[in-house]
């Protein structure tokens, strides 16, 4: 990926000071404005490349819409629910996180908290502080020999494990993502919720809040569960359908419950909150110094990390990006781009575009298809009005009706090449690009092959007309007349029937349809 610009960086809460230096010291602009309420930030947020966050400040659609410069949203943290991510991808803007920032802090308090479940320590505090001696009130249950439910066997997940192992915990969990043997060998046995809810004493959450995982545990799960299990929630509130907890408390079915997160914070209902056997934290699974320290490290150092174009970690929306730090990809990206430009050039006149097939062909093309197929649709795209890049460019095809198609196959040639085909209201068009020597080249278009590569670069004027002795001559004497310098010509191997032809320009033609009475069809661009 060719570096993105971030000049000017505004860190809207308060994050570990390491953060603003390690962005100084790279040469970007840091402004610390906290506590701003969304009209104060809307009317900031313009003046930025860059927007770092905790949990606190909301980066609402409104806010996105009013980030005319915003590049990426840094979260300084795990979770990006204060995030509108879909908003920042329309806008191709990256959201960053910092995956493992927080992982050992928020595994060790979901450790403390089941933990104090089990002894019911926090409740036996309080009384002591009352004054109060009650030894047989408190009596709790071992967690040796227990079995401990990890719903989500992420980087946490795995932590917890490997922690409440240490206890002589059995665990099992499940996970949509993580292969069973991959969780196997850190000793976690993978299985179904439904076989999960029944075998569990203590569940843990560990997933991301999203519309597959709202209410996870809920009447009809807790239904399933072993009368008097215990839960645990220091991922996200919502996980645990917080009314259905309330009930299970309330019946029994739930023996305990340990929350560190709720749908709504802090919560105005506190039936929860005050239950005799809830024990709940304000939201304090990242709040420790190390984990502050690292999130704010962290998430400096992967932004200067991409604006030098050296690697990309922690991106939410745009892992297509993630391969794109190469040489060798950049060079497809312009490729990808230049043939789209070509092609879009070509259309002008025959919108919309109703579907694109990008194949590409050859070893080295495998695993490029991704990015290569973003760039061909970016250059098909930007036109006016529209600013496509690599992180909306599909979202944006979406939003105009364009079908997409992506594949790859083995090689065809000496050359691995990308091979686009572009269909409008009136037919369609077809390009065959490669690199060569580092220089993106087209090598044929709509079925002319050149006799020698065009390399797509510069001014270029193409044209479609029958083969002719004379037609150089007279493009040639036409271009002169306005002005425009021949600095190069491309003809097709063939020598009958309608062909395209390539000429290298000066500048472009100041009115293309000067050409229609010499040529069928023609395009120009600047590359």
């Amino acid at each position: 990926m060719a570096p993105i610009a971030i000049k000017s960086v505004l860190i809207s809460e308060s994050v570990d000071p390491r953060c603003k230096s390690i962005l100084e010291e790279n040469g970007i602009r840091v402004t610390e404005k906290q506590n701003m309420k969304k009209d104060e930030l809307i009317a900031e947020i313009k003046n930025y490349d860059g927007l770092v966050v905790r949990s606190a400040t909301k980066v609402t659609a409104d806010v996105i819409g009013a980030a005319d410069n915003l590049k990426i949203i840094g979260r300084a943290g795990t979770g990006v629910d204060n995030v509108d991510v879909d908003a920042a991808t329309k806008k191709g803007i990256i959201v960053m996180n910092t995956p493992s920032g927080n992982t050992i802090s928020a595994a060790e308090l979901t450790c403390a908290l089941l933990i104090s479940l089990s002894r019911n320590v926090p409740q036996a505090v309080i009384s002591m502080k009352q004054g109060n001696w009650d030894r047989k009130k408190f009596m709790g249950s071992e967690l040796f020999g227990k079995v401990l439910g990890i719903v989500g066997l992420g980087r946490i997940g795995k932590e917890v494990a490997s922690r409440m192992q240490s206890f002589g915990m059995r665990t099992i969990g499940y996970d949509p993502i993580t292969p069973p043997q991959v969780s196997a060998s850190w000793g976690v046995e993978q299985m179904p919720l439904e076989e999960l809810w029944p075998q569990c004493d203590y569940i843990t959450v560990h997933t991301p809040l999203m519309p597959s995982t709202v209410g996870l545990l809920n009447d009809e799960s807790f239904a399933k569960c072993k009368k008097g299990v215990k839960v645990v929630n220091c991922a996200r509130g919502g996980i645990i359908d917080e009314a259905a907890l309330l009930r299970a408390l309330e019946s029994g079915q739930c023996g305990g419950a340990g929350l560190d997160v709720f749908v709504e914070e802090p919560p105005k209902d506190r039936a929860l909150v005050e239950h005799p056997n809830v024990i709940s934290c304000p939201h304090l699974g990242a709040s420790t110094k190390e984990a502050q320290a690292r999130c704010g490290e962290d998430i400096a150092l992967q932004m200067v990390d991409m604006v030098n174009g050296r690697k990309l970690i922690g991106a939410v929306n745009a892992q297509i990006l993630v391969s794109t730090f190469t040489e060798e990809s950049h060079q497809l990206i312009r490729l990808g781009e230049a043939v789209g430009a070509l092609l879009q050039a070509c259309t002008t006149s025959n919108k919309p575009l109703s579907s694109v097939q990008i194949t590409t062909l050859g070893d080295s093309m495998k695993t490029s298809t991704s990015y290569l197929s973003s760039s061909v649709l970016v250059g098909l795209l930007k036109h006016d009005g529209c600013s496509p890049n690599l992180i909306n460019v599909l979202s944006l095809s979406k939003e105009a009706g364009i079908k997409v198609s992506q594949s790859h196959c083995e090689a065809e040639g000496a050359f691995d090449v990308c091979r686009v085909e572009v269909v409008t209201s009136s037919g369609s068009y077809k390009a065959i690009g490669a690199v060569q020597g580092g220089v993106p080249v087209l090598l044929e278009l709509c079925g002319s092959v050149f006799r020698q590569p065009v390399s797509l670069a510069g001014s270029l004027l193409f044209f479609k007309a029958p083969a002719n002795p004379q037609l150089l001559s007279s493009v040639a004497g036409l271009l002169s007349t306005a002005g425009v310098v021949i600095e190069s010509f491309s003809a097709p191997m063939d020598h009958n029937g309608d062909l395209w032809y390539c000429v290298g320009v000066s500048s472009l033609l100041p009115d293309l349809s000067t050409l229609k009475p010499l040529v069928e069809n023609a395009a120009q661009l600047s590359i």
